[in-house]
């Protein structure tokens, strides 16, 4: 992208100056009315709304599709349900049926959408055969739709026919760390099956993508990764308003590059295109709020979720959807009226 874009998003009473002020990607809440432009060169200006073009204000302002028949103008909530044995957080917590079931009909009071996974992608994880992936997964999905739960289900999966299956199953959407680049022919899945998908930004494999990472400007880097990514599942066939996206908090970033993405969120809403945020229990929030334990990290995974709504986020994906949906209720009982 040789001119970035990014909405510097406000909360509370919308005023105007030069360019009006707009919603930040469709909120209710977040609004702009200056943008912080990046040339080439890394020189920034900061501009009005007034200095862009139709596509430029659609791109920073405009209402995102519906998801799974949910509407964006809010952030929703993405519940993590892990089915595997070695996942950082949750991992052994649904391995059986029966819990997993449990867990999912917990989650569907509080949860917009379901994601459900059978292969861990945390830092040194290793391939899962897609037969085992299959068993982990498909027999849950079908025991949550017999029990009756509605609620949207996504497949997180890097392969297609793991995708295929899951959706065979009851599953409604994709979500692949990979953005295709794993398994180029899920992207063909997708399109044929017309199901919108998530493309998430990592920088190396599970196995070795927390091998000292580098980044001359992470912001950027992955910017342009997700813009690639996008144009390559267009090409095959996927609705470009299928398509949702996510920066990859902790898959080939430190620290430093972590929070760098997390203050320039809005930066994202340049592609024009709904954006994911995963940081839940991520070992960056124990490291600086001071919890070596994953399940201990509730404080500051709150903190990043509602500093997400600020960005103007539309979906969180969480383990701990009770707390992030009570959180978010009060966001929107605060600025949603101003």
């Amino acid at each position: 992208m040789s001119l970035r874009y990014r909405p510097i998003p406000r909360l509370g009473a919308r005023s105007g100056g030069h360019g009006g002020s707009l919603p930040v990607a469709g909120s209710r809440a977040v609004w702009f009315n200056t943008v912080e432009r990046t040339a080439e060169d890394g020189s920034v200006k900061v501009i009005s709304p007034g200095g862009l073009n139709g596509e430029g204000r659609r791109r920073l302002s405009g209402q995102r599709p519906d998801l799974c028949g949910l509407s964006l103008d809010r952030p929703r909530v993405m519940g993590i349900l892990n089915v595997t044995p070695d996942s950082f957080s949750d991992g052994g917590d649904f391995t059986g049926l029966e819990a997993a079931v449990a867990g999912a009909l917990r989650m569907a009071g509080s949860a917009d959408i379901l994601d459900i996974g059978g292969e861990s992608t945390r830092p040194g994880a290793e391939d899962v055969e897609i037969a085992e992936e299959i068993r982990r997964t498909v027999p849950v999905i079908e025991a949550i739709r017999a029990a009756g739960v509605t609620t949207p289900i996504s497949i997180d999966t890097r392969k297609a026919r793991v995708a295929e299956a899951a959706l065979d199953a009851g599953a409604d959407m994709v979500n692949d760390v990979s953005a295709f680049t794993y398994d180029p022919e899920l992207a063909a899945l997708c399109a044929a099956r017309d199901v919108p998908v998530c493309l998430m930004h990592a920088k190396g494999t599970p196995a070795d993508m927390q091998k000292a990472p580098a980044y001359d400007d992470v912001v950027a880097e992955v910017l342009g990764f997700l813009e690639e990514r996008i144009a390559f599942a267009v090409g095959q066939g996927v609705t470009r308003e299928r398509i949702v996206t996510d920066p990859g908090i902790g898959f080939g970033k430190t620290q430093a590059h972590n929070l760098t993405l997390l203050r320039n969120l809005a930066a994202f809403h340049d592609l024009g295109l709904p954006v994911l945020l995963g940081a839940s229990r991520k070992r960056f929030i124990g490291d600086i709020g001071g919890a070596p334990g994953a399940k201990d990290r509730l404080g500051g995974s709150l903190s990043i979720a509602l500093h997400a709504a600020q960005e103007g986020v539309h979906i969180l994906r969480v383990h701990d959807t009770y707390e992030t949906t009570q959180a978010l209720r009060l966001f929107a009982a605060l600025h949603e009226n101003e």
